[in-house]
């Protein structure tokens, strides 16, 4: 679903549409939210007319009280008496926010992020969005007060939001691309040209690709890659989609499968693929013999269905403990944090439900 939140600036009731930059990047960097300080510094007033304001209403003009509160809404201030007992202020908790909480592959994703934050004495704080750039939007508006930092693994916002929401919070992202917020990318290209590989070398001249989300931007990656390698193989490719990213969003894509008649489909997911193996079963037709599937992500279970399931693995543990020491060294904790140099790896796992063309 596409981000129907409105960007910050079209918020009524803020009448400070930008953060100086110099602010912005002082609170995120101190990942502690915003103190009396900072408020009077947007509102241009002194710190003891912002602590007024704020316990002692009806002290100062209306006007006064109103440009400091709305300079406070603005920095997603609020009183928090457990952190003020704290020496740095800090929560001493990071928000991951997933796209599907039932996804298997967040399962891993999870992990390798509790792992890391366990490590440096970190909680974690998990927030589903449903696929939805507005709930995603609003758990993280709940969340800023209360959370360090921000690992956003899959999410369904703009780019406008994640750069407003990374200078608010420190922000890393997992399999999204994002301009000055640092990111986990896995090396799409590789896995995509290993599938390819396999696909192209089974004899297979007819692909089709079931799309994720509109809003996915792996996805998008993905498709662009297959049409390169399609191009250069003098192969034919279609995209079918966009799907839900879930077992019946592949179900449900059977038919125009069937009208594409290609002979190998690559899916979006593993879930997805296996909810099309479903479909296809229950319409008699035979994979491999038939149609060869394929996937990505290697979730549990890929390998239990019937025939297995051929997919590209991605090391989702380490895509999450990854994300949470890039989020700590921002917060100075630990090491120095430095950027992701390399992508991570992927590897292509042959089984059966993918075949040479008969």
């Amino acid at each position: 679903m596409a981000d129907l939140q409105p960007p910050p600036e079209d918020i009524p009731g803020n009448e400070f549409e930008v953060i100086p930059p110099a602010l912005a990047e002082r609170i995120a960097r101190r990942g502690a939210g915003a103190t009396i300080y900072d408020i009077a510094e947007l509102a241009n007033v002194n710190p003891s007319t912002v602590s007024r304001a704020l316990t002692k209403p009806g002290r100062m003009s209306q006007k006064t009280e109103a440009r400091v509160r709305a300079a406070a809404e603005r920095l997603d201030f609020r009183f928090n008496t457990a952190a003020r007992a704290l020496p740095t202020g800090r929560s001493h908790m990071l928000a991951v926010v997933v796209s599907d909480i039932t996804n298997p592959m967040i399962f891993g994703i999870l992990r390798g992020a509790e792992q890391a934050a366990a490590a440096a004495g970190y909680a974690l704080v998990i927030a589903e969005s449903q696929e939805s750039g507005l709930a995603e939007a609003e758990a993280i508006q709940r969340l800023i007060p209360s959370v360090d930092g921000f690992v956003l693994a899959t999410t369904r916002l703009s780019d406008l939001r994640i750069r407003d929401i990374a200078s608010r919070r420190p922000v890393v992202l997992i399999n999204r691309d994002v301009e000055h917020v640092p990111g986990i990318l896995p090396d799409v290209r590789t896995g995509v040209d290993q599938l390819m590989d396999h696909l192209l070398g089974a004899g297979h001249r007819t692909i089709a690709y079931l799309s994720g989300p509109t809003s996915s931007w792996i996805s998008r990656r993905r498709w662009e890659r297959i049409v390169e390698r399609a191009v250069d193989a003098g192969v034919a490719a279609v995209e079918i989609g966009p799907n839900a990213p879930t077992v019946d969003g592949g179900s449900e894509a059977v038919d125009r499968v069937r009208a594409a008649r290609s002979t190998a489909v690559i899916a979006f997911n593993d879930l997805m693929a296996i909810g099309l193996m479903r479909a296809a079963a229950a319409a008699g037709i035979s994979v491999p013999g038939e149609m060869s599937v394929a996937g990505f992500d290697d979730i549990f279970g890929s390998e239990f269905i019937v025939p297995a399931l051929t997919t590209v693995r991605s090391d989702l543990a380490r895509a999450g403990e990854r994300s949470v020491e890039q989020l700590l060294g921002v917060l100075g904790v630990g090491e120095e944090s430095t950027p992701l140099s390399e992508l991570l790896e992927t590897s292509l796992i042959v089984r059966g439900s993918t075949a040479p063309l008969a």
